[in-house]
């Protein structure tokens, strides 16, 4: 009577009341989630959706059927497993770079917890330097960081501009040096940042150092100075600079995702979150933002 198709998409909206943005998350055109919404209407016989040009919000009945949604794709998915035997299981020692998780990753760790239910993650946040030290003594099993220009290794999930950020009030005086907002070594937004300063001749001192992100957005909302971040995943309450700030061009960054060498009993989950980060990544760069 249901459709699971229909019924992911139906969890999707009622997630991010947004028609457009559960088409983001999902791969979709809009019109086919309108159209997958519509369907388990008809199927169902009730409204699940109050939607206007300004708002969509979860009927009585859209309510209702958040419980008997999740339970039946639950079943669904179980179904399949059992009889395909394709089950993901194991634990999988993930390594995100923070300004990814704080933005973009919880949504792909939402889907794919619904789809691999059995694989426990342990997941770490660090520098995308760290990161990728960590994946090299072979403490963690798949890394999704920055990588420095000269890296080859890893697979491409998108690129992105590096930009200057900071707030809105913020004023440079061009015969002072710039005061820079950085992570410590081995950020790789550091020494981007630091290269670029001396490539130019710009004189430029530390403001504030923070290993958090949360800490260098603190201290950029604050008006200590600049950051270099990515284009597309600037924080709220964060500007890009405006070019008469004469700052020098930061070029781009690549994130990247890679595996460990010893793939081991991990090996299926692994590959299975680096699919999932892809497809997010694709959709990232589709949407431009």
């Amino acid at each position: 009577m249901y459709e699971p198709t229909q019924l992911r998409t139906f969890l999707a909206v009622a997630q991010t009341l947004s028609f457009t943005q559960a088409a983001r998350r999902l791969g979709l055109r809009q019109s086919t989630v309108s159209q997958h919404v519509r369907r388990l209407e008809d199927a169902v016989g009730r409204q699940l959706f109050s939607r206007d040009t300004h708002s969509v919000e979860l009927t009585e009945d859209g309510e209702a059927m958040l419980g008997f949604a999740r339970r039946m794709l639950e079943v669904h998915e179980q179904a399949t497993a059992f009889f395909t035997g394709t089950r993901v299981r194991g634990r999988l020692r993930f390594g995100a770079s923070e300004d990814f998780v704080l933005t973009r990753l919880p949504e792909i760790l939402e889907g794919f917890r619904y789809d691999h239910p059995e694989v426990d993650l342990e997941l770490t946040v660090e520098l995308s330097g760290t990161l990728h030290e960590r994946l090299a003594a072979g403490k963690l099993d798949l890394v999704l960081a920055k990588r420095r220009p000269e890296d080859p290794r890893g697979e491409l999930v998108w690129r992105d501009d590096l930009v200057w950020i900071g707030a809105e009030r913020l004023r440079l005086d061009p015969d002072r040096p710039v005061p820079l907002i950085v992570y410590p070594p081995p950020g790789i937004t550091r020494a981007r940042a630091l290269e670029v300063l001396e490539r130019q001749g710009r004189e430029w001192r530390i403001a504030c150092t923070s290993g958090s992100l949360n800490g260098l957005i603190a201290a950029a909302r604050a008006g200590l100075g600049v950051m270099a971040h990515s284009r597309r995943l600037i924080p709220p309450g964060l500007l890009r600079l405006p070019e008469r700030a004469a700052l020098p061009d930061l070029g781009k960054v690549d994130f990247v995702l890679v595996h460990g060498r010893n793939r081991g009993p991990a090996e299926g989950a692994a590959n299975a979150l680096a699919a999932a980060v892809l497809a997010g990544g694709e959709r990232l760069r589709r949407s431009g933002g």
